[in-house]
């Protein structure tokens, strides 16, 4: 059983935020799967499911995920390698794709969260949205939403992230990262 778990904040008006790219993708996969609902009160977000695949929306809000996913985990005794974060990641440009083992949260309060629930030992898919000029910027820029400019290709980038979800599940991790990484937006075939 693979468990897919996008970050974001549960909430109309942070639906289109930089925060929320991994609610978006999970939005994207379960469309594709044609994925049915089968969230409990428990479980702290909303979970759907499709075959041998789960997808998760923590709706604990960002800090709190892994209380979400730490749940779903015990419940369906998912293995922490068949576990993959999807997430916004400011050190990376707007529009790179990176995937990676393990590791640290780099500061961000959802992967924070999920290390104190689980350990570090998941499969994480970080998905660039660029960084605001100072720090003292980071909380307000990843909760604003992407600007006009990204916004027309967020789509091609989110469908790009979710096909290479998809193939991790059966795939060697190397393989994935040599078909669909990504350094910038302009990587992109649009």
């Amino acid at each position: 059983m693979t468990l897919f778990v996008g970050l974001g904040n549960p909430g109309s008006q942070y639906e289109n935020t930089r925060h929320n790219i991994g609610f978006r993708v999970i939005d994207k996969l379960v469309d594709n799967s044609s994925a049915r609902d089968i969230s409990k009160t428990s479980f702290q977000g909303k979970l759907n499911r499709a075959s041998n695949s789960l997808f998760l929306k923590p709706t604990t809000f960002m800090n709190l995920s892994g209380k979400s996913l730490q749940a779903v985990k015990h419940f369906y005794k998912v293995e922490l390698d068949e576990i993959i974060v999807i997430h916004d990641d400011i050190d990376l440009p707007f529009g790179a794709v990176r995937f990676k083992k393990g590791g640290g949260h780099g500061g961000h309060n959802g992967l924070r969260s999920i290390d104190t629930y689980i350990t570090k030992e998941y499969l994480r898919v970080r998905v660039g949205v660029g960084k605001p000029e100072h720090k003292s910027q980071v909380s307000d820029y990843v909760l604003h939403n992407f600007s006009d400019e990204e916004a027309k290709v967020l789509d091609k980038l989110i469908a790009h992230v979710a096909e290479a979800c998809k193939l991790l599940v059966s795939e060697e991790l190397n393989v994935v990262k040599s078909k669909y990484s990504l350094k910038t937006i302009e990587g992109l075939s649009i």
